[in-house]
């Protein structure tokens, strides 16, 4: 079994509420969801209104999966144009850890 974690720091555009924030980063977060059966969540920066952390999840057999699937998040992430792509920090757990 292998566990990939992805953290996506990302800035978000013409936001001035954390009303706004949460109007632009919900469908993103629910479009991960459907597009690429993972778990992902609002994981940080939660009082600024113009940043916002992303953190997604993946379970697998194979570990090559998981970096796919975890390639393909970060591309979509860094493909919207609502959000300005900062960071990317991942993590990969497999058997022997």
């Amino acid at each position: 079994m292998f566990v990939g974690a992805l953290e996506l720091d990302v800035l978000l555009g013409d936001v001035h509420s954390l009303k706004q924030k949460r109007s632009v980063v919900r469908p993103v977060l629910a479009e991960l969801r459907k597009r690429f059966e993972v778990s992902v969540a609002e994981a940080g920066h939660l009082d600024l209104h113009r940043r916002a952390l992303i953190g997604a999840a993946v379970v697998a057999a194979d570990g090559e999966h998981v970096r796919d699937v975890l390639d393909a998040v970060e591309r979509f992430v860094a493909g919207r144009p609502e959000l300005e792509f900062l960071s990317a920090h991942r993590r990969l757990l497999g058997p022997e850890d």
